[in-house]
């Protein structure tokens, strides 16, 4: 009989404590807590004003009354890029247009030719992962844009949009 008792108190005591697994839970639960709040309030991770500019823009966009932006919109000639042996695709098929205010607009199709040049040279100078990465777009639309900026000068270009985008 006393065989049985010692092996239950070797029991009792061999059972771990549950306090340092209490202790983890709700300390990840305070940091997680403290480190939302951070980002929140803009101490971490860029401006607090996000929340704000959203609820502006979409003030904006409800109020018809606002005239629309005098703008034109100039045609870039389209390109064909050829791409590398080690692309799955053989080319790229590139039509974009640019929004530029109104009185700047026979300016910026006097300059188209430097302009496809500069998007020409830029396409072909880039990998063919660059084109196949998922959100590749996005960011090769916002390099064009700069380039397409300095070409152009300041103020004469507002925006580029890419009308077609084909890798075939």
């Amino acid at each position: 009989m006393t065989d049985t008792t010692a092996n239950d108190e070797e029991l009792v005591e061999k059972k771990p404590s549950k306090l340092p697994l209490i202790i983890g839970v709700v300390l990840a639960l305070a940091g997680g807590g403290g480190g939302f709040f951070a980002v929140q309030s803009g101490m971490l991770g860029g401006k607090g004003a996000a929340p704000e500019s959203t609820e502006k823009a979409s003030a904006e966009e409800v109020v018809p009354d606002e005239p629309l932006p005098d703008v034109a919109f100039v045609e870039v000639p389209p390109l064909v890029v050829s791409l590398g042996s080690s692309s799955q695709a053989q080319h790229l098929r590139f039509r974009a247009s640019l929004e530029v205010p109104t009185e700047h607009a026979s300016e910026v199709e006097g300059i188209l030719p430097r302009v496809q040049d500069v998007l020409n040279s830029y396409l072909r100078a880039l990998e063919p992962r660059d084109l196949e990465a998922p959100g590749a777009l996005l960011k090769l639309r916002g390099q064009m844009l700069r380039r397409v900026k300095l070409v152009a000068g300041e103020g004469r270009v507002s925006d580029l949009l890419v009308l077609e985008f084909v890798l075939n």
